[in-house]
């Protein structure tokens, strides 16, 4: 669980960041929107938030990586078989593990059999999208050129960044028929409101309530489907490689971008996720790391520096 932690508290002796669940959070208005600081910071951004070698080229680089999660998890928890009854028609998925067990060609088409199967029920799936924090649109864009989403709305606090992205979004007529963008904090969205996709990347640590985020961004997604989320775990490779090296040293990153005592360590995430195990899983935890020579790549650990999560809402309440 995650708590708020006083700006005086040394940032490297934080061992928790509680999610703040006091009756002053629910009384408060927009709990979910960021501070004023905050969104001061980003105002100054708005301007070159679509320069690919300004301020934000480490989102700009980023954002590719996102996309490989969201559409990697999507796939991976397709249910091939799911509706066919007539069994000449279900793809062969065997119980135990055949690359090992059979000859290299038939494993290679049983393989090739149960790839062609996953493709074809993805690209027949239509979702609808609610990228929350969503800036100047990176992500929005990005997700409204999938030819399985059918519309996207990103929503966000700050009226002169979405003006830049919705300037930005006339540029492409295809992503402007999917996309809509809306000046509002996340508990503004109507109650029935709910989406296939909910995303939060990198706002949950710019964020003082992240229990109220969190709760309210999944109320929003619909049984079977997905909230992606990004953040950065809470200790010393993330304050030196996010705040020390990107925003003092190496200068790719805006200094006053980060705010350390509200990182996230991952395990967090689990453990409020698993209050609400009945309806909520963590289906997917992957780890990255900024290498300026390569990029964003994926890490072997999500314990690490920062870290992509998916949370997905079951279809039927478990026992």
């Amino acid at each position: 669980m995650f708590r708020k932690v006083a700006i005086k508290t040394n940032p490297l002796l934080l061992s928790k960041r509680f999610l703040h669940t006091s009756p002053k959070t629910y009384n408060a208005v927009n709990h979910t929107a960021i501070s004023p600081s905050e969104m001061e910071h980003f105002n100054k951004l708005a301007a070159t938030w679509w320069d690919p070698h300004g301020p934000q080229r480490i989102l700009h680089k980023m954002n590719l990586i996102r996309m490989d999660f969201i559409n990697d998890t999507i796939k991976s928890q397709l249910k091939l078989n799911e509706g066919i009854k007539n069994d000449e028609e279900k793809v062969f998925i065997p119980g135990w593990n055949y690359k090992n067990l059979l000859p290299s060609e038939i494993a290679g088409q049983i393989e090739k059999e149960q790839k062609a199967a996953i493709a074809a029920k993805y690209d027949a799936l239509e979702l609808k999208c609610l990228d929350v924090g969503c800036g100047g649109g990176l992500l929005s864009e990005s997700l409204a050129r999938l030819p399985v989403v059918s519309s996207v709305k990103g929503i966000d606090l700050s009226a002169e960044v979405l003006r830049v992205a919705d300037e930005h979004k006339t540029l492409d007529p295809m992503v402007e028929a999917k996309l809509n963008y809306e000046l509002k904090a996340l508990e503004e969205v109507p109650k029935d409101d709910l989406y296939d996709i909910v995303t939060m990347m990198e706002m949950l640590e710019h964020v003082d309530y992240p229990a109220e985020v969190l709760k309210e961004g999944l109320a929003h997604v619909k049984p079977g489907g997905h909230l992606f989320l990004s953040t950065i775990n809470r200790d010393f490779i993330s304050w030196f490689t996010t705040i020390f090296m990107g925003e003092y040293v190496l200068k790719i990153v805006p200094i006053g971008t980060h705010t350390y005592s509200k990182y996230i360590n991952d395990s967090e995430i689990l453990e409020f996720v698993e209050d609400f195990k009945k309806e909520y899983e963590v289906v997917s935890s992957k780890g990255c790391i900024y290498l300026p020579a390569c990029g964003w790549k994926f890490t072997s650990s999500s314990n690490v520096g920062n870290y992509f999560s998916a949370i997905r809402r079951k279809e039927k309440l478990s026992n």
